[in-house]
């Protein structure tokens, strides 16, 4: 069984992008909505991921919060493009940059499409209270606000969100 152990912060300026070093394009979807993990009645989300040239289904457990289970398998990017039209919601595609930054990697996220101008930085961490130096440009912690988890993203999309929402006054 996999543990994740991630963070999940809004991103505040702009320093992160001299810093990248690589960026991976990803387009996702999922196999089930948001109503039917937050509801009970499914116990993971399923998502097809197609990373560059490489095609993963992942599960991940419905606890909110930084720790999840968390389950990871390659599957041919034919099949993952098959299964991408079988998702509910709609595509989340994004550009992921990898940023090391006093000892960690982080992931910030920059969203395309639906989603677009929402960028979110993740770190994965070994523990739970293990320490990490917070970058200039990370903003406010969102790890707890369900509306920027992906899942959320495919069935609401920031388009959508309210200015109170995109200013994280809700």
């Amino acid at each position: 069984m996999g543990i994740e152990i991630e963070r999940k912060f809004r991103v505040a300026g702009e320093g992160w992008r001299a810093a990248a070093e690589r960026v991976q394009p990803m387009a996702q979807g999922y196999l089930n909505d948001l109503d039917a993990v937050e509801g009970g009645a499914q116990k993971a989300s399923v998502r097809v991921r197609i990373e560059g040239d490489r095609a993963f289904l992942n599960l991940k457990s419905r606890e909110l919060g930084h720790t999840r289970q968390e389950f990871d398998y390659p599957v041919p990017v034919a099949d993952a493009r098959q299964l991408l039209a079988l998702c509910t919601g709609g595509l989340v595609e994004k550009r992921r940059h990898y940023v090391r930054h006093e000892g960690h990697l982080w992931e910030v996220d920059e969203f395309l499409g639906d989603n677009a101008g929402l960028v979110v930085a993740e770190i994965e961490l070994d523990s739970a209270d293990e320490a990490f130096a917070r970058p200039a440009w990370l903003g406010a912690e969102v790890t707890d606000q369900p509306r920027y988890y992906n899942l959320a993203l495919a069935g609401r999309p920031y388009s959508q969100w309210s200015p109170q929402e995109r200013n994280g006054s809700l």
